[in-house]
């Protein structure tokens, strides 16, 4: 009875923390612009179930893409186990759906073979990460908490993994003794190795250790759970509405401000209607997270920090600033902040920063050659472009401070109607040379 008034108290206090930080998270998602996003639902159902749920896109680099799919669906079916140990933890019973005989069987000895996978994953990782040193995973921007944060977890999903296995060698070793409460249930096709070096000792040590074990386990997955709002790991439950909520215009598709638009248009079609509010006017591009569309600021929730972005960019591969990854982060970062000031305020008060200048500069801005490489091989549609074009549009029609070659070319257009030093008139000469 104890036992299961302390296990109902932890589930209801880790819901409840993690919902509590879950609707910071929505609050700071929600900080930026407003825009609709309901075409085409089909279209999008079938991209969040092809991107985020069949992981399609992690396939173009095999290796990463295999050890991710054992972690990957190691995480979602080892979770049925988890709800087993949940209803096990209410009502004080031992494997409560061993009642699907022969089948539960099954299911026990393939989700220990799927925690050995996800061990197994998890180890390589780590070496990747911290003996290999894959370029793309010991970038700069990662130095610090970023590192720590995918270390921990690889970590800790070790340790869940294994305490998972001495829990089911202590349990099957008080099966085969007869134990009253261990009656005999489910395949141990891992921890059955593991069950010999538990074999002397006392029926009280192994019933610790299982509890122990089956307690690890429970604490970690509630640990885990209020951890992700604080962790890059949110992509879990992220990716897929982020998925779903894709830009679904071609790559080179760019699009033009309203504001801009309704100044211009109205020359060309004298039946055209503004969108926009002529007495609200609102600041070209954006300079912080606020300037910034909801959407922008749910891609940088839903960020991994895998790096493929970075790693496929040829500006950072040539030695320039930009890293795409790095604008992601830090948009995240200064969202964060702003969150913090919120709940430390009431609302927000101005704090003397911004995301354009304290967290990304001019020179990562313009270094972008808008080629769309890190939108294409970002495994859950993450679009970095979108938030440097929009600051970019900020430096030039806030502040006009393009460089001085755009400055040039944009002289030419307003002077001549093309980006070159010709007058209109001259333009058809070229015919008189041939």
């Amino acid at each position: 009875m104890i036992s299961s008034i302390i296990f109902i108290i932890l589930v209801l206090a880790s819901t409840a923390f993690f919902v509590y930080n879950s609707k910071k998270v929505y609050r700071n998602i929600f900080l930026g612009r407003d825009v609709v996003i309901k075409d085409n639902p089909s279209q999008r159902l079938n991209t969040m179930l092809r991107v985020a749920f069949g992981q399609s896109k992690m396939a173009t680099r095999p290796i990463p893409f295999i050890l991710h799919l054992f972690v990957y669906v190691g995480f979602v079916l080892i979770n049925v186990e988890v709800l087993e140990m949940v209803v096990d933890g209410l009502f004080h019973t031992h494997r409560v759906f061993s009642f699907l005989g022969s089948f539960y069987n099954f299911l026990i000895g393939f989700f220990e073979i799927l925690a050995f996978l996800v061990t197994f994953g998890c180890v390589i990782f780590l070496i990747r990460r911290n003996v290999v040193h894959v370029k793309r995973l010991v970038m700069k921007e990662l130095n610090g908490w970023p590192k720590m944060d995918a270390n921990i977890i690889l970590c800790a999903e070790i340790i869940l993994m294994s305490a998972l296995f001495l829990m089911n060698a202590a349990d099957q070793t008080l099966q085969a003794r007869g134990n009253e409460h261990y009656h005999p249930a489910g395949s141990f096709p891992i921890s059955q190795f593991i069950a010999p070096m538990l074999s002397g000792m006392s029926d009280g040590s192994l019933v610790f250790i299982e509890r122990f074990c089956w307690w690890l386990h429970i604490f970690g997955i509630f640990g885990f759970l209020n951890y992700l709002p604080y962790s890059k790991h949110f992509h879990i439950l992220l990716a897929f509405p982020n998925t779903y909520l894709s830009n679904l215009n071609p790559k080179g598709k760019f699009k033009n401000l309203e504001s801009v638009t309704d100044v211009v248009k109205p020359n060309f079609d004298p039946s055209y209607q503004p969108v926009t509010d002529a007495n609200n006017p609102q600041r070209f591009g954006a300079k912080d997270v606020f300037d910034l569309n909801w959407k922008q600021l749910l891609d940088a929730y839903s960020c991994t920090e895998c790096g493929r972005c970075t790693s496929s960019c040829p500006q950072n591969t040539t030695g320039k600033l930009l890293s795409p990854r790095k604008i992601m982060m830090d948009t995240r970062d200064r969202l964060v902040e702003v969150g913090k000031n919120i709940d430390k305020n009431g609302s927000f008060v101005d704090d003397g920063k911004s995301l354009l200048g304290d967290y990304i500069t001019n020179e990562e801005i313009w270094a972008c050659n808008t080629c769309n490489a890190c939108v294409q091989e970002c495994p859950i549609n993450i679009d970095p472009l979108s938030i440097i074009m929009d600051m970019r549009q900020f430096l030039v029609m806030e502040q006009s401070a393009a460089p001085t070659e755009l400055n040039g070319m944009f002289s030419n257009l307003e002077n001549n109607g093309a980006p070159w030093q010709f007058s209109p008139a001259d333009r058809a000469n070229w015919v008189n040379e041939q």
